[in-house]
């Protein structure tokens, strides 16, 4: 099977590339990145000679460039994890992620079409049905939980959805989506919150925690939310919306200190800052209806995910120190430049 991934370059999507390549090593996977600020060559380099792996550098937004990667590879499945998805940088400029969530799905979804993709797979996340009350933990999001964005990226995405369910119903496209919820593990860009507060903590410097840290999120452990994907696209039903939870409810703030006990930092690191406009407060996904058709359940403990992400970070500083000193933007010229 031929895979066309989008957004490879980044956090779940290079994880997926990773796994992909190592339980199906008879499958072809083409990255499409346009490398962006999240988008990083380093996370692919350890598959880069991989004959079975290939790299296109491009925008999905841009149609005549992703019809000639179309025309090329002739992929039998599409996975779009492309996106922008910082919520802040969504408050400060909301324009680029409607280009790149909303018209770049479309521009997929329309190449897909034309070239009858067997499967299409739209990634989502589960910040398109808002947030849930603190004080009704019994309350979980299920496929059936109406849409009510917060924030300029959780609208973009929930346009993506729309659109795909549309292209599903109109065009009949063999096409499937997913919700996720909070993802973390290797290869997670330093802004996130569990990155930036072991890496923070690791320098011995400040912990910015937005307002008193009650937020609750959903934690799914990248490599487990990997395999749930890859089951929708190899065996769910298409024009059906699957949440992928991890069954990890915390606050910020125990997730915060978490990291420091594992660090064996002092909780004196942590910094209060102002809370950000439309702060949604608490996630929680069931994940019943994928368990129940697909068998899936998440494998990985918080803890024990926790701890495999704090030793990877240790053991690869340079990806890391390369992110916050910008020289990973410079990767592909390195790794491509002379090919």
């Amino acid at each position: 099977m031929k895979l066309l991934v989008t957004g490879g370059a980044g956090f779940i999507g290079g994880n997926f590339i990773h796994d992909t390549l190592e339980r199906y090593p008879e499958d072809i996977v083409v990255c499409v990145d346009k490398l962006t600020y999240a988008g990083n060559m380093e996370t692919l380099f350890p598959i880069y000679d991989n004959e079975n792996f290939h790299f296109e550098k491009a925008d999905i937004a841009d149609a005549p460039a992703i019809k000639a990667i179309f025309e090329k590879h002739k992929p039998d499945v599409v996975i779009n994890f492309a996106a922008e998805s910082h919520v802040d940088r969504s408050i400060e400029d909301p324009g680029i992620f409607l280009t790149t969530n909303i018209l770049g799905t479309q521009v997929l979804l329309d190449a897909s079409r034309e070239f009858g993709v067997k499967r299409y797979h739209q990634v989502s996340t589960d910040e398109v049905y808002g947030d849930l009350p603190l004080d009704r933990p019994d309350l979980l999001f299920t496929e059936e939980t109406p849409i009510h964005t917060s924030s300029p990226y959780s609208a973009s995405k929930a346009g993506a959805d729309l659109l795909c369910q549309a292209y599903s119903r109109t065009y009949k496209m063999p096409l499937t989506i997913s919700r996720c919820s909070n993802n973390y593990g290797p290869y997670h860009f330093p802004e996130k919150l569990i990155p930036l507060m072991l890496i923070n903590a690791m320098q011995d410097k400040p912990l910015p925690v937005y307002g008193k840290g009650e937020n609750v999120r959903d934690w799914l452990y990248v490599v487990d939310h990997c395999r749930a994907i890859d089951l929708i696209v190899r065996n769910g039903t298409p024009g059906e919306v699957y949440n992928i939870g991890g069954h990890n409810e915390r606050t910020n703030i125990d997730v915060v200190k978490t990291i420091l006990r594992q660090l064996g930092k002092s909780e004196s690191l942590i910094n209060y800052v102002t809370d950000r406009p439309g702060h949604d407060m608490r996630y929680g996904i069931d994940p019943a209806k994928i368990n129940k058709e697909l068998g899936w359940l998440p494998e990985t403990k918080f803890e024990d995910g926790l701890h495999l992400t704090i030793e990877w970070y240790k053991n690869n500083e340079s990806w890391w120190q390369n992110v916050l000193d910008g020289e990973y933007q410079n990767y592909y010229d390195k790794m491509y430049g002379d090919r």
